[in-house]
């Protein structure tokens, strides 16, 4: 009985002070998500395992349920239990992304994700991101040291740590959006402009030095070649597939399970769910997630201008910007503007890694924008 009823307070406390508008936006966006695995997989489960059950539906239900309990753990504790909790996961997420290279499971030349017991073909890397965030956040606000300096040396090195390991995976992808989050919070922390374009040059030189002379970048090297000229290589093949579904699916779509592009690119509802859902759906249902989407990120900007603690600012900012990119990197693969990345769409895609990652974003966002008791 005293279990239930503090359970009975826990909640009562939590729906009280949460925040319920950015709740509900987030539900709705797992839920779109849930509902275009149900049209986008039940046929890929058919091909694949010649049944008509719905398995990556249901698995993509079960992740969401897994996610939602993540998302009440993370938004219902206390904002120091937070910080000190995200610490330890940080600490613990690293190490699982050290483990990769070891005994990670290899998949078209690379290893990226291990086999856990309840997650199977998991991405340490998604459990990193929402963590690293409030790790970086809490190191450049820490009043432990005074020269600011010395904290961008050191949120720095944590940076090219983790994205030393991304690099051996390789996972080029990731590394670009770790690298964002790390500037994006230290430029609003207050950085001199000309020393954080001076590191930008640095980082592009690296990068070109990576692609253009180490033998294990050179598939990005093609990609590259491949998306300024399609005659070069065949990297352009899923893009312009994607592409091509978008403009065959019009303003309003073919209807539910018309589309193709699902049974003719491989991953299609993690990569290139955009295309699936325009080409069944029409380019009116895009438009309808990205507004979704942009007032989800909006509205958590107008929270961080209330907000008095610089930690928690920064936490929310990066939160919020790292969606934001990975948002636009995903449809810019998917029309073209940017090469093949592997990058899923935030809420949206199908993928117990992403699922989870996200859900831990949307705890700790909606942790810090309840209403604070005095």
């Amino acid at each position: 009985m005293f279990n239930i009823l503090s359970f009975q307070n826990l909640y009562y406390k939590w729906w009280k002070n949460i925040d319920k508008f950015i709740l509900a936006l987030i539900i709705l966006l797992f839920l779109v998500g849930l509902f275009f695995s149900l049209v986008s997989t039940s046929l890929i489960a058919s091909d694949k395992l010649n049944t008509n059950d719905y398995l990556f539906f249901f698995k993509h239900l079960i992740f969401l349920c897994i996610g939602v309990f993540f998302i009440f753990i993370f938004s219902s504790m206390d904002q120091e239990n937070l910080f000190k909790i995200s610490i330890v996961c940080f600490s613990l997420s690293v190490l699982l992304l050290i483990l990769v290279p070891l005994i990670g499971v290899e998949v078209k030349g690379s290893k990226r994700w291990i086999d856990l017991y309840l997650l199977p073909r998991f991405q340490p890397i998604e459990l990193v991101k929402p963590f690293f965030i409030v790790f970086l956040s809490m190191l450049l606000s820490s009043q432990m040291f005074v020269n600011i300096y010395l904290k961008y040396s050191l949120s720095f090195l944590a940076t090219l740590g983790i994205v030393f390991f991304l690099i051996l995976q390789p996972d080029i992808g990731q590394t670009l959006l770790i690298l964002f989050a790390w500037s994006i919070l230290i430029f609003i922390s207050g950085i001199n402009f000309i020393f954080l374009i001076t590191l930008f040059f640095i980082l592009i030189l690296s990068f070109s030095y990576l692609v253009l002379f180490i033998p294990k970048f050179s598939y990005v090297k093609s990609r590259i070649i491949s998306f300024f000229d399609s005659d070069t290589g065949t990297h352009n093949f899923q893009s312009d597939k994607a592409i091509e579904s978008i403009i065959s699916g019009g303003f309003f779509g073919k209807g539910i399970g018309e589309g193709t592009l699902k049974n003719r690119v491989p991953e299609a509802h993690t990569d290139y769910i955009i295309s699936v859902i325009s080409e069944e759906f029409g380019i009116v249902a895009i438009i309808l997630i990205l507004f979704l989407f942009l007032v989800f990120i909006h509205t958590v900007f107008k929270k961080v201008n209330l907000e008095n603690d610089d930690r928690s600012k920064l936490i929310l900012v990066g939160c919020i910007s790292l969606i934001l990119m990975q948002v636009m990197i995903h449809v810019g693969v998917n029309i073209r503007l940017f090469p093949t990345t592997g990058m899923t769409l935030p809420f949206i895609s199908y993928g117990g890694s992403s699922i989870v990652g996200m859900s831990i974003f949307s705890g700790i966002i909606l942790n810090l924008t309840k209403r604070k008791i005095d």
